[in-house]
Order: C-alpha cells, then sequence, then structure tokens
C-alpha cells in the first residue's frame, strides 16, 4: 500500500472523530497526534492515532480498524461469533446467522459492527449489517458483509 498523502488533522477534525466514536461504540481514543492517511492504490483513508491506524473510513464514516477495536474495546455495535466461524471471519467471510452468538441491540440494519470472538472478546472484523441486531442470531442467512479483517492489507498497514 503506496501512501499518497499524509496530513495532521486539525483539532476540530480530532473533536469530531472522538464525538462520532463516543456515540458510536462508546469509546474515547484520547490520542496525542492524529493523522490522515490516503493511499495511491486503495480507496482506503485511516486516522493514525498515535502512529497506530486505528480508524478506518468506510463509504465515507469513521469507524474502527481491528487494530482499534481490540485497543479500545466498544460496546456497542457488536457482534460476537462463536468459535466454529473463527477461522472464516478472520479469513474475510460475511458473518452468517449459526455463528453469532449474540448482538447487541443497538445495531440497525447498514451500520457498522464490530465482530469478535466470543472466548476472549478479541475483535476479528468489520462488517456491514444487513439486519437489525435483535434479528442477527438464527438458524441460516447472512447477516454481516466482511470489510476488514485481521490479515488484510489494512490491518498489516504499519503506519
Amino acid at each position: 500500500m503506496q501512501v499518497k498523502s499524509r496530513h495532521h488533522l486539525r483539532s476540530d477534525a480530532v473533536s469530531d472523530l472522538e464525538d462520532d466514536l463516543a456515540e458510536k461504540l462508546g469509546v474515547s481514543p484520547g490520542g496525542n497526534a492524529y493523522e490522515r492517511v490516503e493511499f495511491e492504490d486503495m480507496d482506503w483513508i485511516v486516522v493514525l492515532i498515535d502512529g497506530e491506524p486505528q480508524v478506518a473510513y468506510f463509504d465515507e464514516k469513521p469507524f474502527l480498524t481491528v487494530r482499534g477495536a481490540n485497543a479500545y474495546d466498544p460496546d456497542r455495535r457488536l457482534v460476537t461469533v462463536d468459535a466454529g466461524a473463527v477461522s472464516f471471519v478472520s479469513d474475510g467471510a460475511d458473518v452468517m446467522r449459526p455463528g453469532i452468538t449474540e448482538a447487541t441491540d443497538d445495531i440497525s440494519a447498514d451500520d457498522l459492527v464490530v465482530i469478535a470472538e466470543e472466548s476472549h472478546g478479541k475483535v476479528l472484523a468489520v462488517g456491514r449489517a444487513r439486519v437489525d441486531g435483535s434479528e442477527m442470531a438464527g438458524d441460516e442467512g447472512k447477516v454481516v458483509d466482511s470489510l476488514h479483517h485481521v490479515g488484510d492489507d489494512l490491518y498489516e498497514f504499519t503506519g
């Protein structure tokens, strides 16, 4: 991933970003340095917080990356999957109903969500919900489209 541009965010942009993450995910990054990074060959826009790629823009909306979600432990927009789904989700597969053990009630269809495994709570992926959180668990069907996962180019980017 070739960096196209990189610049520090103004304090008002940092405040807006922090407010957005607090509202959506219940997290407060509180970093000292915020840098916006754009790439030559990818549509990703990433925000480095203290040098770590912890926020990315998905359809022009800021959301935690897998690394950011593991650093800040969100308690909203959270989908939990069982051990049987871990290898699939970690490889970028979309999330199917049978693999879901729990989903927070604040999730609406089309929301960005964090996908974590149930044993240790580690975040495996970020995706877009196809249904409300209350409708996620069940016997069949795809309910979350994967957008970013452990091991993809965004996850491997080191700033």
